[in-house]
């Protein structure tokens, strides 16, 4: 009894709120390739739902669906408090990126040339950033992505590939007029 009007309060919860939940993971997250604001919501509905016969009726579900997500926030927060370091080794795997991208073994480029290939990434389509900032930033294999995603190997190394081929066109005329 408790399971089924619990489950059905969740799923009209979810239902009308969805835009409202969304707009609250993302103003609490940054998103990136591990942690999007649709992929967070949908780890905690699973959850709930999968869980719906095991809790009392649920009086407050807004209460309830929202303590649920900051508890996971809190989690996902605490889990990349190891990642602060990653600042000094992100500047490191820029200039690593950035040599493949201008074509140089120099580990010296202009602040200018790092901000344009920051923006660069930024401004990529979200498949094509996605792949560039977890191969290339945040240091995950292929097979880590596949398996996360589902996504076969042989299409991430080419969104890669496209991507890479997109941020040298993008940055080659920069690249002349800043040197």
């Amino acid at each position: 009894m408790n399971q089924s009007k619990n489950s059905e309060k969740l799923n009209t919860f979810f239902k009308e709120e969805y835009s409202s939940l969304k707009s609250y993971v993302s103003s609490n997250l940054k998103a990136s390739v591990t942690r999007d604001a649709e992929d967070i919501i949908q780890d905690v509905a699973l959850k709930l739902f999968t869980s719906a016969d095991r809790y009392s009726p649920i009086n407050n579900v807004a209460g309830f669906v929202y303590r649920a997500m900051r508890n996971k926030i809190i989690d996902i927060l605490r889990s990349n408090k190891k990642n602060i370091e990653y600042h000094s080794q992100n500047e490191t795997k820029l200039n690593e990126f950035a040599a493949l991208i201008y074509e140089t073994t120099s580990d010296l480029y202009p602040e200018q040339m790092k901000e344009e290939l920051k923006k660069a990434i930024i401004n990529l389509k979200p498949n094509y950033r996605d792949i560039i900032i977890a191969i290339d930033f945040e240091g995950y294999t292929y097979k880590e992505i596949e398996l996360e995603t589902g996504i076969p190997i042989g299409t991430l190394m080419s969104r890669r590939h496209r991507a890479i081929s997109l941020l040298y066109k993008n940055l080659k005329s920069k690249q002349e007029i800043i040197s």
